[in-house]
């Protein structure tokens, strides 16, 4: 696929949640370019979206290693109370030089110690009184890249069905939620659509090639295992928003298709060892097409509706990134 255009990259949250564009993309049907407030009419009544309802952390903090400035990203928990940690540059490059026992110095008098891992993902102990995650709060910001013209406050980072659970949440927004408002929500429910929960910690993002997504903590509850049984009864569709609400119902899903409901640590790998079970369709922002990410498109809605849309995305200049625009994926 073609490298994204500079001009063609979301810099900045768009004024109105709602008002991103939505492309419809149907096997063997014409590519359809409407608004995401037009969600509703493009599913059909008896669908079930399921949506994710991690909150995201405030998970950056600005320190210093060896007296320079760097930028040390909490991707999640780890055994014996560490932390899973990536360290940056302030413009954004990775830092891949790190040395188990090599300190990191962070705000208010804290101090991270690298344990192991590497060259990008640590196992870290960040000792600070009252625990981490009340110290990200005081200390902490979203994570952001370089794209950005500037730091959105952590509310521009939260959907509006996320739901703090007590637990660490997503290191990185679970980006394809974010263009919902009340007002899609309540169109949903208006047309007969269904809207069930789950819950998918992400930890950072950011992959290159070669690179698999980072095991991630997630909850299929009851009353969502239930809604999928039956929505696949009728003989309607399940469609996931965002691959980490398809990468937790697949987890639990039977080589059938049957949900069961369930928590944990998932390491699944969607491609064509593993293709979805009960996932029909997909509603997903524009994202670099890295390996990963694009086999589990692929694994939902096929390589032939995956590559037009994503042409279609660079020829009618769709907005990309986090806040950029999104895509339905109907195979």
């Amino acid at each position: 696929m073609r490298p994204v255009p500079p001009g063609l990259v979301a810099t900045a949250p768009p004024p109105v949640r709602d008002g991103v564009r939505l492309m419809v993309a149907r096997a063997r049907r014409p590519l359809r370019h409407r608004r995401f407030t037009d969600l509703p009419e493009a599913l059909e009544p008896g669908d079930l979206v399921v949506v994710n309802t991690s909150d995201t952390e405030p998970a950056a903090l600005d320190g210093t290693r060896a007296g320079r400035p760097v930028v040390l990203h909490v991707s999640g928990p780890a055994p014996g109370g560490t932390w899973l940690v990536e360290l940056r540059t302030p413009d954004g490059h990775r830092v891949l030089d790190g040395r188990a026992g090599e300190p990191v110095r962070l705000p208010r008098g804290v101090t991270a110690t690298l344990l192991s891992g590497g060259p990008r993902i640590w196992r870290a102990r960040i000792p600070v009184e009252g625990g981490l995650r009340r110290y990200l709060a005081v200390a902490g910001r979203p994570i952001t890249y370089s794209y950005l013209r500037e730091r959105p406050p952590l509310a521009e980072y939260r959907t509006v069905f996320a739901r703090p659970d007590g637990r660490f949440g997503s290191a990185e927004m679970p980006s394809a939620g974010r263009p919902f408002t009340f007002g899609v929500l309540e169109g949903l429910r208006a047309r007969g659509i269904g809207v069930a929960e789950l819950v998918l910690h992400t930890g950072v993002s950011s992959l290159e090639a070669g690179e698999t997504p980072l095991p991630e903590r997630y909850r299929v509850p009851l009353a969502t295992a239930e809604a999928v049984a039956a929505t696949r009864a009728a003989g309607h569709r399940i469609v996931a928003v965002g691959t980490t609400v398809t990468r937790a119902l697949e987890t639990v899903a039977e080589p059938d298709g049957t949900v069961r409901a369930g928590e944990g640590t998932t390491e699944l790998v969607l491609g064509p060892d593993r293709p979805v079970r009960v996932v029909d369709g997909l509603l997903t922002g524009w994202h670099e097409p890295e390996a990963s990410h694009l086999l589990l498109l692929r694994a939902v809605a096929g390589r032939r509706l995956v590559g037009r849309a994503y042409a279609a995305a660079l020829e009618e200049g769709y907005r990309w990134h986090e806040f950029g625009d999104s895509c339905l994926l109907l195979p």
